[in-house]
């Protein structure tokens, strides 16, 4: 059974049709054995809201068993189904339902897909798991890509993870309307990583390989510090180029696989740099 399925009783109503109902929908289906429709309408419910566990809890009730709960409900014919918010009955629908209608019913209750996926998101963002915020958020923007809170969202796992530009593109995108506490808070990061990427420590490295370009030394220290302020792309390119140059350079290689172990999965620079480096060896 799934845990957002639960059978009524007496001894639970108030625990879930009262006290529940304020933190998530209750979903009240009444149905009795006798009545297959209902029992049919139960079940394709069920199959619904599966998976669903932060935003509805259905809710059954055995109305051969427990009449006292179906009178209360004021239920006349079977199948009824309630939605409960707030221990109040919002809205409702009686008698055999199509799959069509079953849908339309739920769809006004249910999160969509691309709400799950950024709740999901937001989520790991929480525990400050970024890496693995990227892809959840990811695929909502891809659903839906001009909803701001799934911009603002996908902007900071960017911060967080480096990609600067990405970041700015999408904030540049924010409407006046939309541009919130938090919406200020991602353009004090932005401001904050732009001038950390490029610290005088990493001009006077640029300035030092620009006057001894064949310096390996320097193009990996360079190549550090690019990576330790999330500009990864300048900082895979350098080693690269080094490897192009020397493929027995393995302090160079070292680094480079170290970078792109770092990288969130199925980050595109990653994926790119390891085909390099396959072509490369092989």
């Amino acid at each position: 059974m799934s845990e957002n399925i639960i059978t009524i009783t007496p001894e639970n109503f108030q625990q879930v049709i009262l006290e529940q109902s304020k933190s998530k929908l209750i979903l009240v289906d009444f149905w009795a054995e006798q009545m297959p429709e209902s029992v049919e309408l139960r079940d394709k419910l069920a199959a619904r809201v599966a998976g669903a566990e932060n935003f509805m809890v259905l809710a059954t009730v055995d109305c051969m068993q427990q009449q006292a709960i179906a009178q209360q409900f004021g239920v006349q014919s079977l199948p009824t189904v309630v939605i409960v918010k707030d221990g109040q009955p919002i809205d409702g629908m009686t008698g055999p339902q199509t799959e069509q209608a079953i849908d339309e019913f739920l769809a006004k209750y249910l999160p969509k897909a691309e709400d799950t996926l950024l709740a999901k998101g937001l989520e790991l963002l929480e525990a400050e798991q970024a890496n693995d915020a990227l892809s959840p958020i990811q695929q909502a923007h891809g659903i839906d890509s001009e909803r701001a809170d799934i911009k603002l969202a996908l902007a900071d796992v960017y911060l967080q993870l480096g990609k600067v530009e990405d970041a700015q593109a999408l904030l540049k995108s924010i409407k006046m309307v939309d541009q919130d506490s938090y919406y200020q808070a991602l353009i004090a990061k932005l401001e904050l990583a732009q001038e950390a990427s490029n610290s005088p420590e990493i001009q006077a490295l640029e300035q030092q390989l620009a006057n001894d370009q064949d310096n390996v030394d320097l193009s990996r220290q360079l190549a550090v510090q690019y990576n330790q302020v999330n500009r990864q792309e300048e900082a895979l390119a350098l080693l690269y180029k080094l490897l192009l140059k020397d493929g027995g350079d393995n302090d160079s290689k070292k680094l480079l696989l170290d970078m792109l172990t770092a990288l969130p999965d199925g980050d595109k620079l990653a994926t790119l740099y390891r085909r390099k480096l396959f072509s490369l060896m092989y």
